[in-house]
């Protein structure tokens, strides 16, 4: 049998994976909704919230007021 290392790598500290933990508030209808999708699809809430996060922001447009 081959003898293998087992290479155990240090942890990056919290921030250092290029995501940020941030909490917030929002309506418990929204919730369920996020919720229902997730338990029909095997996705977890973050993934879905972060999902629908990246598409809003790809498919917003910012209408600057006119003086």
């Amino acid at each position: 049998m081959k003898n293998e290392n087992l290479v155990i790598k240090p942890k990056k500290a919290k921030g250092e994976d290029g995501y940020k933990v941030f909490s917030i508030r929002i309506k418990e209808e929204i919730v369920a909704q996020i919720d229902d999708i997730s338990a029909r699809t095997g996705h977890s809430r973050n993934e879905l919230i972060g999902t629908f996060l990246e598409y809003a922001l790809d498919n917003c447009v910012v209408k600057e007021e006119k003086d």
